[in-house]
């Protein structure tokens, strides 16, 4: 495992959307689908390799977070993210599909 994979692995935290609300009113979040691994998506961001989250971003894989799931999650503020942060972004994914 590369060093940077290896730090970024360690920062990997659980947390509320309560406790996300404040980076997604600053613009800050980048969502990633659930078949993404979260170490990997950050570490393309972090090494800025433009081509692998070009794809990412065109498979729909990786976005800004929508209006629609900024209101269910407002609706949830309990529901759980894995995030992942990489100046000046966190990165998240959501730990259960919600409805």
């Amino acid at each position: 495992m590369s060093d940077i994979k290896e730090r970024l692995s360690q920062d990997v935290a659980n947390t509320s959307w309560q406790d996300l609300r404040v980076h997604a009113k600053r613009d800050a979040l980048i969502v990633i689908d659930q078949q993404l691994d979260i170490i990997d998506v950050s570490e393309a961001i972090a090494l800025d390799k433009k081509d692998l989250v070009s794809g990412w971003i065109d498979q729909k894989l990786i976005s800004k977070p929508s209006s629609q799931q900024l209101s269910r999650w407002n609706n949830h503020p309990q529901q759980e993210f894995v995030t992942s942060i990489v100046q000046p972004f966190v990165i998240v994914q959501e730990t259960t599909m919600s409805s």
